[in-house]
């Protein structure tokens, strides 16, 4: 073969191949954007800084070009969320092909999968970001496409648990109840008719422990186990803003007398209808089985991973162990609390002044 490369005709832009391939055309000067902490300049579709990733200030006159990053947020940072507005009286939203697309591709999901969250008549999350920039961000090239959203901090979906008092007993009277915390506390009187929500869900924990041989060249696993749980939690609200919950685990049924069963199960099942029963004043919800599919695209169930510390078994052979955890609590509370963020108007209140 030839060696002589100078003769090696070079393919020929025509306008043709031009026309159908445009070249991408750089930004202007006063497009770009200036990072307020580095003072470098970026592209007008960043959010955050391309060099030291500080946010980056949104302007009027770009803000069309910016894109979401929509990174997965760390369990210690406090975020935003884009919460799909509650149905109209009309029922659905009656969405374009080419709009859902757009949305879809803004929010880095499939279009299909959106069409159906939309399509659900649920409140759901459809983005969890940041900054309440980004957020706001999202909210308006949403509504630009007809889908209309409320941005929830995260601090208003009580993330850590604050003020949620976990019940292990109950007295039930005619009028209310008393509620303990733990045997020999004070009680907590609550009456029936201060209970506005009650919010039924199901809380999951997969546990994998497995152990490998390490080696030079590769680990070769030699046993694993699984392990799964499942148990039904009500959370139920004052209307003074009150919160419990009542794990079937850890509660003393003794509370429901003759009507008492053996599985904790069954008991949890007979004390969910006799709430239902005498807690009229309260809107009971039990969705939250039925949209956890849709709920893990934006807030998925807690994964904790961990060793299990090294073991020489004999001479020459070590082993190592590793257990991982995943549990939906972290996303029952934020659903939880979501439903009584939509219940209480006052909190409403408080969400949209922060």
């Amino acid at each position: 073969m030839s060696k002589d490369n100078e003769n090696v005709p070079l393919p020929l832009l025509t306008s043709e191949a031009s026309d159908t391939s445009p070249a991408p055309q750089p930004f202007n000067p006063d497009q770009l954007v200036a990072c307020q902490t580095c003072l470098r300049t970026n592209p007008p579709t960043r959010v955050n800084c391309l060099y030291c990733g500080a946010n980056l200030p949104i302007r009027d006159g770009i803000a069309d070009l910016q894109k979401p990053a929509l990174r997965p947020l760390e369990s210690w940072e406090q975020g935003y969320n884009n919460i799909l507005k509650p149905p109209s009286a009309t029922g659905h939203l009656n969405l374009s092909e080419g709009a859902i697309a757009e949305a879809a591709d803004l929010l880095k999901l499939e279009a299909h999968v959106l069409s159906r969250i939309v399509s659900s008549n649920q409140v759901l999350p459809l983005a969890r970001t940041g900054t309440r920039d980004e957020a706001t961000l999202i909210q308006r090239r949403l509504r630009r496409l007809g889908i209309d959203t409320d941005i929830v901090a995260d601090v208003n979906l009580a993330t850590d648990g604050a003020g949620l008092l976990r019940v292990r007993a109950i007295e039930i009277g005619d009028d209310g109840l008393k509620v303990y915390e733990r045997p020999g506390a004070q009680p907590v009187d609550v009456f029936w008719s201060e209970i506005v929500l009650m919010v039924v869900g199901r809380l999951t924990v997969q546990r994998v422990e497995s152990r490998e041989e390490a080696s030079r060249k590769e680990n070769r696993i030699l046993d694993a186990s699984e392990f799964f749980s499942d148990e039904t939690v009500l959370d139920f609200y004052t209307a003074a803003g009150r919160s419990f919950r009542i794990m079937a685990k850890s509660f003393d049924f003794s509370c429901l007398g003759k009507d008492k069963g053996l599985l904790a199960e069954q008991n949890m099942g007979t004390l969910l209808a006799l709430f239902r029963e005498t807690g009229t004043n309260a809107r009971w919800d039990d969705s939250f089985n039925s949209v956890r599919k849709e709920l893990e695209l934006v807030w998925p169930s807690e994964r904790r991973a961990e060793s299990a510390g090294w073991r020489r078994d004999r001479p020459g052979k070590i082993t190592k162990g590793s257990v991982t955890e995943v549990n939906n609590e972290s996303q029952f509370q934020k659903y939880s609390r979501l439903r009584q963020h939509l219940t209480s108007p006052a909190l409403r209140a408080t969400n949209e002044e922060s």
